[in-house]
């Protein structure tokens, strides 16, 4: 469109040409750039003699602005970003200038307002909401406003007065010179409604005021406007906005909220079927506050625990909403179009007339000016492209809450509602596959008559009911339908007490088959999500879920989580708890949906403890030497597990700490890091533990110095250390720390490995060692203990860890940490062992690994299974032990079978 269709189109333009013309020739001379209010403006607003004088220069910058942006817009100079950016900065300049004239000379007379408990000056705050808080103002719109200030207390001047009336009194002077209408026009319709009370309140509140309605009357609603709340003026928005956070966000996931936002959503869907509102492009079906509503729901609830989600403009919180994939993308891409799309018309009917409206024209001429406004040929093919955005946006609209209002009464839910052990309700769950109806009904009267159950808030109570009859139905489609219901049941019993859990599960039916597929597959699984059940949300999207993990992707997660709690170092340590929890669960997810071997889903387990260890590292360092510190001279090494990259998901950390720091100070210093980092890592707060962790590994064991020079370790592990500490070696590495240190470690470690030795004695001290070990662990059972009877894991690993000692001098490779099945494939290559005996040792260790796996998920304590399918494997092993110790076996553990 060129300029003069759009002067044709726009009749505010065209009289503004014929009143104005020295205006719009400036103007037009002006538009190959977008219309910036600068600070040179301001200044001039500022010198203002008088509010008539303000109220006239304010109108002119705005008929000068909205003339330039318009004309851009309607040229195809500017686009949506640009408009809503120049409006906005527009009213902020606007407002700001008010502010502060009319409050000097509102002070002329009265003084300055001063605060009765602190005694400092007070500003009034103007608080801008909706679109203007948002940094999307509309061409034409109107703007929410709140008016606060800091504290009560009275002005200092020659006529004092209460700081309430004088922010009242600037607070009705400021709207008179925005909004009412002259002959140059107006500057911003101002709407107050969104103040506490509404229309019915004070047009001013203080914070103690504004935070006792919020406290006592916020509803839902008010959540959902404050999100996008920005102070304008004043000097003291960050108290402000900490007032406002815990209104709108929670500390955790607020699910809770689902209830009111429910409401508010049957609101807009009322409102929106509605025949007068269906040419409404903001109020109408498929409408601007649909998307909106989309995209501020979703922040609501999880605004709170990730503070990434909380742009107040509707775009770049969508984009937040899409990197955290709350969101499917081809919704994201849907919306987003949509919104622009509409908000393009919306532009384009309010610079028709300088009108405030959303009405798509009824009559032809108007909607084919329309059409070609929007840059399209007619007003048919215009009409499509609208219908194909506002049903998009009217779908993704109508799924945000899926169908949790589906209450059909079923036979599962009236035996919820009174489990009498009667013949009905016995043969429907027969029926369905639970083992003994009868003592599921006991189970359920019990719940039913409990202390717990019977004093949940109603509101909790109805969700725990609705629940009931779904936990059956889900349970009733496993393998195992009685001992899943029972696992799932305690899990609802456990969460009961948080009605925003209970909520989740109410808003989401889906998440219910993958809770019962990951519960009835494991009972250790079951207990993990019952002691964390903040991890329910991880189920919501499945897509996620199931997903294997990029390490770097982890690290720049953790690192985003970390910065959002930057000055809360008991945040932060919870941070790091819920970030490691939820990847497990991903993992356990995966790892049960069949998508992980054994050895993968370690290899995940020990980059993420490596991670962890990491930045709790840089945390307690932070927290000692403060941010900006110099790195620690320091290093976590990790042993056994971890160190071997085969954690488990109960796995201790087998951790020693280095140091290479010449200071004097540096024992001390490094010490006092140490114990913070292992109690960081070990104690148990609300959001759990990260892990136990075992430091005997260190030089001397549990009676030596907590963390070690570099020095004194290599002294220790050359003078001093026993065999068995140089097999710890075999399986270990640095984790975490500084960089030099690690490598200085490595070396020391092949150094270790490769020293000559005596193969006689090593011989005898690893049968001596292993022999106290399996002392030390004495099965009593028929069963065979995986790990430590004769034929199991700790053979291998003796076997293998021998082998090293023996031969590393000669065979360098044989240093490296590759894992156990590894280096047998590398003893057999070197002529050290059979091929097949270490081949079918290796396959055996694999076995076990995963017979081990499978016995820890159902929550087992020893990893024990029936003795005689293992035999061959056991058989296998005694091949290898004979191969290396030839009738050793006779000395140490009892025989086979």
């Amino acid at each position: 469109m060129d300029l003069a269709e759009a002067l044709e189109f726009s009749q505010y333009a065209s009289r503004l040409r014929a009143a104005q013309p020295e205006l719009f020739a400036a103007v037009t001379a002006a538009l190959g750039a977008p219309f910036v209010v600068t600070k040179d403006d301001a200044a001039t607003l500022q010198r203002a003699a008088d509010p008539a004088v303000l109220g006239l220069s304010l109108r002119k910058l705005r008929q000068r602005v909205f003339l330039g942006t318009l004309l851009r817009d309607l040229t195809g100079r500017a686009d949506l970003l640009e408009v809503c950016a120049t409006m906005t900065r527009l009213a902020d300049i606007a407002i700001s200038v008010a502010v502060a004239a009319h409050h000097r000379w509102l002070a002329e007379a009265h003084g300055n307002p001063i605060g009765a408990e602190s005694g400092a000056a007070q500003k009034l705050i103007v608080v801008g909401m909706g679109k203007l808080g948002g940094g999307e103002l509309n061409a034409s719109s109107d703007i929410d406003l709140v008016f606060v200030y800091p504290e009560a207390g009275t002005t200092d001047g020659a006529k004092p007065i209460a700081n309430q009336e004088f922010f009242e009194r600037l607070g009705r002077k400021v709207i008179a010179t925005l909004d009412e209408a002259t002959a140059e026009g107006f500057v911003f319709r101002v709407d107050m409604r969104l103040r506490p009370y509404g229309d019915g309140g004070p047009l001013c509140s203080s914070f103690v005021a504004l935070e006792s309605y919020l406290i006592a009357q916020g509803r839902t609603w008010e959540r959902y406007a404050w999100l996008k709340a920005r102070a304008l003026t004043g000097e003291q928005d960050g108290a402000l906005e900490r007032l406002i956070a815990p209104f709108v966000f929670r500390k955790y996931l607020d699910y809770d909220a689902y209830g009111g936002l429910r409401e508010v959503h049957r609101q807009i869907r009322g409102q929106g079927r509605r025949k007068d509102y269906a040419s409404n492009i903001k109020l109408g079906p498929g409408g601007i506050r649909e998307i909106e509503f989309i995209v501020q729901a979703l922040q609501l609830v999880r605004g709170g625990r990730e503070p990434a989600l909380r742009p107040r403009g509707t775009l770049p919180a969508l984009a937040a909403l899409a990197a955290r994939g709350l969101l499917p993308s081809a919704a994201v891409a849907e919306l987003g179009h949509a919104y622009v799309f509409l908000r393009d018309v919306e532009h384009r009917l309010q610079y028709r007339d300088d009108a405030q409206t959303h009405e798509l024209p009824a009559d032809a001429e108007p909607r084919s000016a329309l059409a070609r406004a929007c840059g399209f040929a007619d007003a048919k093919t215009f009409a499509t492209a609208l219908g194909r955005h506002r049903e998009a946006v009217d779908r993704h609209f109508d799924a945000l809450f899926g169908d949790a209002d589906d209450k059909d009464e079923d036979a599962f839910a009236a035996l919820c509602r009174d489990p009498v052990d009667g013949v009905s309700h016995g043969a429907l769950l027969e029926d369905a596959g639970f083992a003994d109806p009868t003592a599921l009904l006991a189970q359920l009267t019990r719940v039913r008559n409990s202390t717990r159950y019977l004093q949940l808030p109603s509101v909790s109570r109805q969700r725990f009911d609705a629940l009931l009859p779904q936990l059956l139905r889900v349970a009733a489609k496993t393998g195992q339908p009685q001992q899943v219901f029972l696992r799932l049941l305690a899990l609802l019993e456990t969460i009961s007490g948080r009605s925003a859990y209970l909520a989740l599960l109410v808003e989401h039916p889906p998440v219910l088959p993958r809770l019962a597929h990951l519960l009835s597959a494991s009972a250790w699984a079951a207990e993990y999500l019952t002691r964390h059940p903040i991890l329910l949300d991880e189920l919501l999207d499945s897509g996620a879920l199931l997903t294997e993990p990029d390490w770097q992707d982890w690290r720049a997660e953790l690192a985003i989580q970390l910065a959002a709690h930057g000055d809360d170092p008991e945040r932060q340590i919870d941070a790091l708890r819920h970030f490691q929890q939820a990847q497990t669960f991903r993992l356990l997810a995966q790892d049960l949906d069949s998508r992980l071997s054994i050895e993968r889903l370690a290899d995940h387990l020990s980059a993420l403890a490596d991670i962890v260890l990491e930045a709790t590292l840089k945390q307690c360092w932070a927290q000692l030497q403060g941010r900006d510190a110099r790195p620690p001279q320091f290093a976590i090494i990790g042993y056994g597990k971890l160190g071997g990259k085969e954690l488990g998901y109960a796995s201790d950390l087998d951790l020693v700490f280095l140091y290479d720091d010449i200071d004097e100070a540096a024992p001390q210093r490094y010490a006092r890091l140490a114990q913070r980092l292992n109690t960081a890592v070990t104690s148990m707060t609300g959001a759990g533990r990260l892990y136990d962790t075992d430091l005997r590994l260190r030089p001397d064991g549990a009676s030596g110095l907590l963390v070690s020079s570099v020095t004194a370790f290599r002294s220790y592990q050359r003078g001093h250390a026993w065999t068995w500490e140089h097999q710890a070696l075999t399986r270990a590495r640095f984790i975490a720390g500084d960089p030099a240190i690690g490598a200085a470690f490595e070396v020391e470690r092949e150094t270790i490995l490769r020293l000559p030795r005596d193969l006689t004695k090593l011989r005898t001290d690893v049968l001596t060692m292993r022999q106290k070990m399996y002392a030390a662990h004495p099965n009593r059972s028929a069963l065979f203990d995986l790990k430590h009877d004769r034929g199991g894991m700790v053979d291998i690993e003796f076997a293998v860890q021998f082998l090293v000692l023996a031969h590393a001098h000669a065979e360098r490779e044989l240093t490296r940490n590759v894992g156990n099945i590894a280096l047998l494939g590398m003893c057999a290559q070197l002529g050290l062992v059979p091929s097949a005996v270490a081949l079918a040792t290796a396959e055996a260790y694999r076995e076990y690994r995963r017979l081990q796996h499978q016995v820890r998920l159902q929550g087992a304590r020893e990893a024990r299974v029936e003795a005689e399918p293992q035999t061959a494997r056991r058989e296998a092993v005694s091949a290898l032990w004979a191969e290396i110790f030839g009738n050793a076996w006779a000395e140490g553990p009892a025989e086979i079978g």
